[in-house]
């Protein structure tokens, strides 16, 4: 799978990535518009907050699958270029691969944990997120600052991997921060970073 992630072209992976989503959820927005008529206000006391909910956001539904896969790509992404290049870096050039898989794992379990949780109840899990504000300030939003930190380490590894590997030598933040920007602002730097990809995973497989 890494391999398949470094031999990929940069505009399959924005398509993946960015043109899918997006191409979704405008249809999603261009249906409901199409569909809207006027109604009355809901009788909470006759259908409940869940049902209101449910009427809302029918449309949708399959939103969250599609954000699981982009997470996953873009997940498996980074985790190729900063594993699936490791082979290629000097072996007396020292890289904390363990504290990456660490920065690596927090996020992503954290954030398909919650991308499961919208499929299929969609409506109660924005109910219960909605009434548990004491609950989210205590769990939900240090993991999700923890999270935050967790995919700019990763950010940080990725590109400092990929300079190391074009360098051949030990490189501080200065030697990379371009990469490592152009990761951030992927759906620009998925451009430039993968041709880079290519080529040096291409240079390490003949």
């Amino acid at each position: 799978m890494t391999n398949l992630f470094l031999r990929a072209k940069h505009w399959q992976l924005f398509l993946v990535l960015f043109v899918l989503p997006v191409a979704l959820q405008l249809y999603s927005y261009s249906h409901i518009f199409r569909e809207i008529e006027p109604i009355p206000e809901p009788d909470m006391g006759s259908k409940g907050f869940t049902q209101v909910l449910n009427e809302e956001f029918i449309q949708f539904e399959f939103l969250p699958y599609t954000t699981i896969l982009v997470a996953l790509v873009f997940f498996g992404w980074i985790w190729s270029m900063a594993i699936g290049l490791q082979k290629k870096i000097p072996t007396d050039i020292p890289m904390k691969v363990k504290k990456f898989k660490i920065f690596f794992f927090v996020p992503f379990l954290y954030i398909l944990f919650i991308l499961i949780s919208f499929t299929g109840s969609y409506p109660e899990f924005v109910l219960l997120y909605m009434q548990n504000l004491g609950f989210n300030l205590v769990l939900i939003l240090p993991l999700h600052l923890l999270s935050m930190l967790g995919i700019l380490y990763c950010l940080y590894f990725a590109a400092k991997t990929i300079k190391t590997v074009e360098l051949q030598r030990k490189v501080n933040f200065g030697d990379f921060i371009g990469e490592f920007f152009l990761l951030w602002i992927s759906f620009v730097g998925v451009w430039i970073i993968q041709p880079k990809v290519n080529r040096l995973h291409q240079d390490h497989n003949p």
